[in-house]
Parts: C-alpha cells; structure tokens; sequence
C-alpha cells in the first residue's frame, strides 16, 4: 500500500513576522515543518513499524523553499517526496484537488494530514479531500492502529474521545498527542539527499485558487509595562488578578 503525508511549511513560533506593504513578509524568517504535519509523518512511519507493508510519500505544495521540509520528511524515514511547486497561495478547497488527484494517480489508500491549517487557519482539508476521493474520514486522531485493512484508534469530539474503526481507504487528520515525532539522525540525513525528490507541475492537477489573497495585517497590542512588586506575595497576587480582570480582561 502506498501513504500520503502532507508537508507545509510554515514560520517558526518564535521567530518575527514583518509586512511589507500588505504582505507577510517571510524574507530571513526562519521556516519549519508545521508541528501538526510531522505528526502525520511520523504516524506512517509508526504504522509501517508495527508491520504495515507501506510506501510513505511525502507531499508539498508552495514555493521553492518547500524542499527543506521535504528532505526533513525523507531523513525522518519516508521514502520518497513530490513537490508540486508553485507560488500560487492556494485555499482548503483548491489544495484538495492536488492532494486527491496525487493519492488517484499514486494509487495511494491512507492520506495524513494536520488536523489544521497554520496558513489559513483552517480545519476544511481533510473534509474536501475525503469528499473528493468518497473516502472515509476520521479527524483529530490521538490513537491511530492498522491491522490489513482496519484502521482503528481515537479520536477527539466535542464530549471528550471516542474509538472508531473503518477500512482503508482514508483520510486521517493528526493533532498533538497522536505521537512524538523522531529527531532526522544524521546518517538518514545524509541518506535522505540520494531519495527521490521529484517535481510535478500545478497544471497537471487544474487546481485554482478558489479564494483570493487580499491584503495580511498583524495586530500587535501595547503593552502596559508594568512591574509587579513581589515583596509581599498575596499583595502582589492581588494586583495581578486586578490587572488581568479590570486591564488586560481576561479573567471575570
């Protein structure tokens, strides 16, 4: 059997993010692999250790820049990668498109994805690839098993979790929890630059933006720069509670 697992690229948490004019500006940003992405990477490489016979491909679809976070995937242990490289900013809906026509022309039968877009702020990829595909769905894993052709595990609801178990094949959206995702060790690092990384062209899949980019803006709030004094301890926790239900508001 073959997997797919989405890669996106996304800014690291602790780095600046600046505009220039009414766009993000990610020149000397440092980029990674979006948290909930390797977790997806790293449930394929799970399952295949528990004794599924799979292929695991990485996929990319953005700029140039995305090449780093596939060689990420192929020294973690996938086997190969495609990026389909465009400049394109592409919604849930349109990236859909890529990723089920990719699983049909792979013959693939598991699709990984993080459960949540970082760049769109989105939970809809998973439900359109699925829907696209008339494959089953299953969102928010904490618990991912396969036994052949079962799938089984848990899964976040509203009321708490839940078992589920279907048959391949699926779309599986990956959160943290799920796993702890494995350090690339240096010899797969150096395994991962004779891989095959090949490159597909956004044509191929018709996929369009269905939404347009407009303008990005960060909101930054002042900050009141006020120091606490902690002589006395129960004074200053006074203080902090005032300040965060009367200032700051977050606290009733």
């Amino acid at each position: 059997m073959k997997i797919l697992t989405l890669i996106r690229q996304v800014p690291d948490a602790e780095a600046r993010v600046k505009l220039s004019g009414n766009v993000v500006d990610l020149g000397g940003t440092t980029v990674v692999m979006d948290g909930m992405d390797e977790y997806g990477v790293e449930a394929a490489l799970r399952l295949r250790e528990a004794g599924a016979e799979a292929e695991i491909i990485a996929v990319a679809v953005g700029p140039q820049r995305n090449e780093d976070a596939l060689r990420t995937a192929l020294a973690m242990g996938v086997d190969r990668a495609v990026h389909i490289e465009t400049e394109e900013r592409l919604d849930a809906v349109a990236l859909s498109k890529v990723i089920a026509g990719l699983a049909r022309s792979e013959g693939a039968e598991l699709i990984l994805l993080g459960g949540q877009e970082a760049d769109w702020d989105s939970q809809a990829l998973g439900a359109a690839t699925a829907e696209r595909l008339g494959w089953a769905q299953l969102t928010w894993t904490n618990e991912l098993h396969l036994n052949g052709t079962a799938l089984t595990g848990r899964h976040d609801v509203d009321d708490g979790n839940e078992s589920f178990e279907t048959h391949l094949p699926a779309v599986v959206t990956t959160q943290q929890g799920l796993n702890e995702p494995r350090y690339p060790t240096l010899p797969n690092i150096m395994k991962a630059k004779k891989k095959e990384l090949r490159k597909d062209d956004l044509a191929t899949y018709g996929a369009a933006p269905s939404l347009n980019y407009v303008s990005a803006e960060i909101q930054v709030r002042a900050r009141l720069n006020r120091v606490i004094d902690g002589k006395d301890p129960q004074a200053a926790a006074a203080q902090l509670i005032d300040l965060l239900r009367n200032e700051a508001k977050v606290i009733r």
